[in-house]
């Protein structure tokens, strides 16, 4: 049968007899959904608002009541303008405390960042409220008032709202959420329980006391409302700042179960033996493209491949951040696989995605999957043969060189697996007597390790004294097969300034021996502010901006770390951080920070992703 045949033949198909299929209904589009799942982001962000206005509008006239078992059901006696009292209700999650306010500013967080089960969560609670609205309007005391068809409009349009954009909530979460939910909650009500308990016995007005159910019953209702509520304890009468105390006791456990509730996975993935030898297998073959390139081979981060296999993200999850250093591995064609495979990741575990470190190649790469840059400043690398101690511009240098020469240091290269094992056990000791404080500190441009036997093609620089004893030593990666980059820094303390600037000079003066042609040294943070601000004609703000740097470089040495580096007159390439919104950049600045080593937050070990 001809192809003119078949394709007669399959026109036909649909005028036979046979069984009609129903047609399905058009499932919303995806700018509909967007807007949707953002309106009910926003609604949660008004009610949050209304609630802390009214929490901090006292006193109130107006009674608040929780109904239909435990869901956030409001109900206020006031006298209308007619012969008679009626009920009004307010829309879902209007009440007046800081624990409804609480929970509608955290739903709001975890809704925007896409979580399902905060999807689940305000259909449970959203769902059957409307429908109990909805009931109570066909009732002669409820349908009477306006507010009341005001409020049940509100809370139907928020649960079309969450129908229409369901498709938009499809973060995962945590599989042990439940269980840490429901161990949070016991506890902290215990304790808060208590503490209130005992705050509303102290402050006791009303005369003779009240027995302790009472004072129980009424902490709990303080914990809810602020308001009249807990008025209906007639044997309790405590001042408002002990209602205040008690409402904003119970909001922050409220606050704590809500984030047990819905915090991302931790990303306990690691880099996998089979992963490592895969991402060896693509520096093999485009190691040279990125000085960064073989940091990708921690061991506290993950790698996500792209579906060809050609190239990779590296990445390690630190509160809720994914955060990727430097620039893809791999050929550069396959990038845009592994970015939106890494990207996926993120959006299914509702992590916060941000690159540190990316070249401007990669960063345009990535710009292009939605992320935003933002310049952290200049990698110094010098060019082997443009490289010289002649000349008055690299005086300094020379003198500080020669000054430590006559002191009688000298200075060994040599690759790790050049190196017994006996001597590299005695630098690995050496180096963790010299390091600074107790945290290994580095994670976009620092190995984390040291004397690995995968590393034998790192080189070691070992300074030793007049006395042939060990002062400071300097390790490099491979950058490709004729680069290097500056890994670790270590030295005595006691030993002679200028040491590091010695042992540097030494390497870039004999690295040709090496087969080396560029060597990567220290990153700059900012360098352009301080070199654009110290120009003449420099703007106000530029200099303004370089003033505060300066200011704080007296403790995190950021101007210092670039003039050490401008010394050798290398070529500044820059780097970018990408991130997906501003508003997350707070988040990705601690994340970094806790990554690198420069934070470490209060009990709590560094976790391993």
């Amino acid at each position: 049968m001809s192809a003119q045949q078949q394709t007669l033949t399959s026109a036909q198909v649909p005028a036979q007899r046979g069984p009609r299929r129903t047609p399905h209904l058009p499932l919303p589009g995806p700018r509909l959904r967007a807007r949707a799942a953002s309106a009910t982001v926003w609604y949660l962000r008004l009610i949050a608002v209304f609630n802390i206005i009214a929490v901090m509008s006292l006193p109130f006239r107006k009674e608040v009541q929780e109904h239909n078992d435990g869901k956030l059901f409001t109900a206020r006696h006031v006298h209308a303008h007619t012969h008679h009292s009626g009920q009004f209700f307010t829309p879902y999650l209007a009440t007046a405390g800081l624990v409804s306010a609480a929970a509608a500013i955290f739903l709001a967080l975890v809704m925007r960042r896409g979580k399902r089960a905060a999807w689940v969560v305000n259909m449970l609670l959203a769902g059957p409220l409307f429908a109990l609205y909805a009931l109570a309007l066909t009732q002669h005391p409820f349908r009477d008032h306006v507010f009341n068809w005001v409020s049940t409009a509100l809370t139907g349009l928020f649960v079309a709202a969450l129908v229409i954009g369901r498709r938009e909530f499809n973060a995962i979460g945590d599989p042990s959420n439940p269980k840490l939910a429901l161990a949070v909650g016991a506890g902290g009500l215990l304790a808060t329980g208590g503490l209130g308990t005992l705050l509303v016995h102290v402050t006791n007005k009303v005369p003779g006391g009240a027995p302790l159910p009472e004072e129980l019953a009424y902490t709990l209702l303080r914990g809810i409302s602020v308001g009249p509520l807990a008025d209906r304890v007639d044997s309790v009468h405590a001042p408002r700042w002990a209602d205040i105390i008690i409402n904003i006791l119970l909001a922050a456990v409220f606050c704590l179960v809500l984030y047990a509730c819905f915090r991302s996975p931790r990303g306990r993935r690691l880099l996998t033996a089979d992963d490592e030898e895969k991402l060896r297998a693509l520096l093999a073959k485009h190691g040279a493209r990125d000085s960064l390139g073989y940091f990708a081979l921690r061991r506290d981060k993950a790698a996500v491949f792209s579906p060809t296999g050609k190239a990779a993200v590296t990445y390690r999850v630190v509160g809720a951040v994914s955060l990727a250093s430097g620039d893809p591995i791999g050929d550069p064609e396959a990038w845009p696989g592994a970015i939106d495979a890494w990207l996926t990741e993120a959006r299914h575990h509702a992590w916060t995605p941000a690159v540190m470190g990316a070249s401007e190649e990669a960063g345009t790469i990535y710009a292009r999957h939605g992320l935003d840059a933002l310049e952290l400043g200049d990698e110094a690398i010098v060019d082997i043969a443009d490289f010289t101690l002649e000349g008055r511009a690299m005086r300094v240098v020379r003198q500080a060189h020669n000054r430590v020469k006559r002191a009688g240091y000298t200075v060994r290269i040599r690759r790790h697996e050049d190196i017994p094992a006996d001597e590299m056990a005695v630098l690995i000791d050496r180096a963790d007597h010299w390091r600074d404080g107790a945290t290994e500190r580095g994670f976009s441009m620092a190995l984390g390790r040291l004397g690995d036997p995968g590393d034998g093609r790192c080189v070691m620089l070992e300074c030793r004294d007049a006395n042939d004893e060990p002062r400071a030593l300097l390790s490099f990666v491979p950058w490709g097969e004729h680069g290097l980059s500056l890994d670790l820094m270590r030295r005595d303390r006691d030993c002679e300034n200028g040491l590091m600037e010695y042992m540097a000079v030494e390497l870039l003066l004999n690295a040709k021996e090496l087969g080396i042609q560029r060597v990567s040294l220290n990153f700059a943070m900012f360098r352009s502010v301080f070199e654009r601000g110290a120009r003449l004609g420099a703007g106000p703000v530029l200099r303004l901006w370089r003033s505060t740097l300066t200011f704080f470089s007296r403790w995190w040495q950021i101007e210092s770390l670039y003039r050490a580096n401008a010394k050798y007159r290398p070529v500044w390439e820059p780097r970018f951080l990408l991130f997906a919104k501003s508003s997350d950049i707070p988040r990705i600045g601690l994340a970094s920070a806790r990554a690198e080593g420069f934070l470490t937050l209060p009990g709590m070990g560094e976790r391993r992703s």
